[in-house]
Formats: C-alpha cells, structure tokens, sequence
C-alpha cells in the first residue's frame, strides 16, 4: 500500500505547536542544532528483507498476518516505513529467500519508494530445496571441494543479482564450526575457508565491498570458523582492500566491549558496517535499544570519533542496517522502533563535547570524562530527530500514526491474516 502525503500533513500540522514548543530550546540555545539536524536527514538506515514478517525460535513461530508474500510487498512494506520516517531508504536482500526475478522491474519499484538496495546476503547456513549438497558439516571451511564450490557459486550468484539491483556490497555470514572437540581441525578449516572467501573476492566487480560477518556462537556451540571480529579481521585483511568486517551488535559473547572493537576496526580502516539490534543474553536480536541504550550511545561516540578522525562520511561511507528478530511484536512497529533507538543514539553522541573530552583525558580526569559523556546521554534530543523527519517530509510520531492509520488492518484486509514472509 501507498502512504498519501496528505495523512503525513494532516498528522504533523495537529502536533506541530506541541512539537515546535520543544524545539525552541534547540533552535534558541544551541548553536549546532542546524548541522545536527542535517546530518540526522541524512542518515539512512537500511531494513532487511527479512525482517518484515514476524520471526521465531526452533520452538515455534506466531505470525500476526498481512505479512508480505513476495519480494515487491516487502518493497512496499519498506517504502511505508521509509514515509512515515523518511530515514528507512534502502532494503538489503537475502538470496535466495528474496530472489528478484526481473531485476529491472524491482529495480524500479523500489526506486518508487525512494529505495535504493543495501548489502545483498547470501545463504550457505541452509539446504535448499533441490540443492545437491548439503551444509549440515560447513560450506566454505567444508572438507569436501564440492560443497565448498557449491557454495562459491552460490555467493557469486548473489553479487550478479546485486549488480543487476544497484547494489554495491556482500555480506557473508557463515554458519560453519564445530560442535565438538575433535570434530575439526581449526587451522585447516581457516584454510580452506580463506582459500574459498578469495574466489568469491575475486568475482567481485571493481566498486564493490564484501564484509566478513562474525558470531561467537550458534549454530554451532564449540567453535565458530568466524568466530569473533579477530578472525574476521584476518580474513579481510588477507583478502584485500575490498573486504572489510562488519559488526552484528548481538554477535558477541556476553559483556563484551564493542566500543573498543569499533574503534579499533576504525582505526585500522576495516570497519565496513554494522547490523543493529540488541541482546540480553545472547544474539536475542531484540529491538534496538531496548536493552543497553547506553551502550548504543557509547558505540555511537566511537563511531563519531574514528570516523571523523578519517575524515569519512557519516551517512554513506559504513553500512548501516538492521538486523532483528520480531517475534512477539509488529514487525513494522518495531521496525519503527529500532530506526528512532538509532537516530537518538546518534544524535546523542554528535552532541558529545569532543574538545572538553580529550582535555579531561589529558588531565587523567576520569570523572569529568565520565560527565561530559552522561550529560550528551541524558539530554533528551527526540525534539531533533522529530524535526529531521518533518523536514524530510516525515511523520513527527511515525508509530503513533501508523496505529491511528490502522495500517497493521489494512494490509491485512489486502494480504490475508494467514500470510507468512520468507525467511527465518
């Protein structure tokens, strides 16, 4: 379904002297108010093809109906949420859960929208129907030369469709490990999965990136072949200037300090990009936020940091998506969610005072490092990231006018109640 300009109008022009109250402390008393507010307009977040039917565990699945069918109502459900924030502008496919038929056409519907695509991902943790080989003991670290090439092909099979879409960028994640000592030999394993990373980094057209996706666990619960963001690092950095690592925020075991390992992927320039969601236990892929918003805020102050250290560009030069797992919830509402969990982040550490900060550094004042850091936290910048989206041509309380649009209702009402999206 199509999302009338008007009903964003009518919804903003009803809170608009509600919203303009709260700005004025903004506008009135802070002097980078403006250039916050332009980079907030242009930072997009991509949204996962997968991620718009309701997800799961291996216990059970609960879907809430009117989920999309095919690839082109996932583009549809993704330029909703893209009107009603104007910060959703990109989708990522996964392959072959989402495989575009007619690149052309779904090239032009998304354009539509106002999408471009993201990252394409590829699947090597499954078997597919049909598939000659199976993945059950690893595709690229596999013993057998045959599966290892079945998945080769597989992940440049995905590269052509991404080029046929506009894309510009891979993401591998594997599956492969161990489920028990002895099953593997770790070194070998690396091995051949350097030796077959580097074919599909060969297939890789000239403009192109490829990032190494790590977890610590699961499937597999002895070893992971990419394990942690050091064996990816290794792998990008065999590979070549092409590859990068990308950070999945809940693939890390627990406590662990992603600030730290931001920074220092920033640092050695192999940071190509970050799946958001969040975790309590584990890789929960809960909503964004919803757990350690102030984590968020601190990998944020670090992406800041080490980014403008390098002079790069904040909207387009990592890749930015989300990666979540909506079990209990609307997909799209938490959707909703996550984006807003990402622009306040955001806009909080771009409020951080970086000279006073490095001046306590210098002084060893440990405290009033600390503060300068709590008090960007604690300041509350929704006025802004509420201003980027009007300015954008956005709703000013996304979530709250998709309840009041009935828009769950009406796609049910179009779709059916008993629809499942592809994927997990």
């Amino acid at each position: 379904m199509q999302l009338e300009a008007y009903k964003i109008a009518d919804h903003n022009q009803k809170a608009l002297e509600a919203h303009q109250r709260k700005l004025s402390y903004w506008t009135d008393e802070i002097a980078n108010a403006e250039p916050i507010i332009q980079k907030l307009i242009d930072f997009q977040i991509a949204i996962p093809s997968w991620a718009l039917g309701t997800g799961g565990t291996r216990f059970g699945r609960f879907p809430g109906g009117g989920e999309p069918r095919s690839l082109e109502e996932k583009i549809a459900d993704v330029g909703l949420l893209h009107a009603l924030n104007q910060s959703s502008g990109a989708i990522s496919l996964h392959i072959p859960w989402d495989i575009p038929t007619d690149g052309e056409a779904i090239k032009s519907l998304a354009a539509s929208f106002g999408l471009r695509f993201d990252a394409m991902n590829s699947n090597t943790f499954q078997d597919q129907p049909n598939q000659e080989h199976s993945y059950k003991f690893g595709s690229l670290q596999h013993v057998d030369r045959a599966v290892r090439q079945q998945a080769i092909d597989h992940n440049i099979d995905v590269i052509k469709h991404g080029v046929a879409l506009g894309s510009n960028s891979l993401t591998v994640w594997l599956s492969d490990g161990s489920c028990f000592p002895g099953q593997l030999n770790f070194r070998k394993a690396f091995e051949r999965t350097q030796e077959s990373l580097q074919e599909i980094y060969t297939a890789l057209p000239d403009d192109w990136k490829v990032f190494v996706e790590y977890k610590a666990f699961e499937p597999n619960f002895y070893s992971m072949t990419v394990g942690d963001w050091g064996s990816s690092l290794l792998f990008a950095t065999k590979l070549g200037p092409k590859a990068y690592t990308l950070v999945d925020l809940g693939h890390h075991l627990p406590n662990a300090n992603i600030e730290q390992i931001v920074s220092l992927l920033l640092m050695e320039g192999k940071l190509g990009g970050f799946h958001f969601n969040d975790s309590k236990y584990g890789d929960d892929d809960l909503t964004v936020g919803s757990i350690r918003p102030y984590q968020l805020f601190l990998i944020f102050n670090e992406l800041i940091e080490g980014m403008d250290a390098k002079g790069m560009n904040h909207a387009t030069d990592l890749g930015w998506m989300i990666d979540a797992s909506h079990n209990v919830k609307d997909p799209l509402e938490d959707l909703l969610q996550s984006v807003e969990a990402i622009q306040l982040a955001y806009a909080q550490a771009l409020l951080v005072d970086r000279s006073a900060l490095e001046e306590a550094r210098d002084a060893n004042d440990v405290v009033r490092a600390q503060e300068i850091l709590q008090e960007a936290y604690r300041t509350d910048v929704r006025p802004l990231v509420a201003e980027a989206r009007r300015r954008a041509g956005g709703a000013l309380h996304p979530l709250a006018l998709f309840r009041q649009l009935n828009i769950r209702q009406q796609l049910i009402g179009e779709r059916g109640l008993k629809t499942i999206a592809t994927g997990l």
